[in-house]
């Protein structure tokens, strides 16, 4: 039995939102501590890449779910990014 459409939606919508929100401790703790020694800067930027990349893909294929948490996780990713650069030669 395929599940309806509206399962799938839902099951991804609660995936992004659990995908999305794991990043706000981290972005909270160099943002509170003003550093970012303990994060790679190589490894974000590679996770960044592909996030924009999974941004590009829910685009391609009009899915709402993948488009709002890589949207989101983008937008927290580069936020870390940015304070890696500046907190992180601490």
């Amino acid at each position: 039995m395929q599940p309806s459409q509206w399962f799938i939606n839902l099951t991804g919508s609660i995936a992004a939102v659990c995908t999305t929100l794991a990043f706000v401790p981290q972005f909270v703790r160099v943002y509170r501590l003003r550093t970012a020694r303990d994060i790679s800067l190589i490894t974000f930027l590679a996770f960044s890449v592909g996030v924009f990349l999974w941004l590009l893909y829910g685009l391609f294929i009009r899915s709402l779910p993948v488009i709002c948490a890589n949207g989101a996780t983008l937008v927290l990713a580069l936020a870390i990014l940015f304070l890696k650069l500046i907190y992180g030669r601490d």
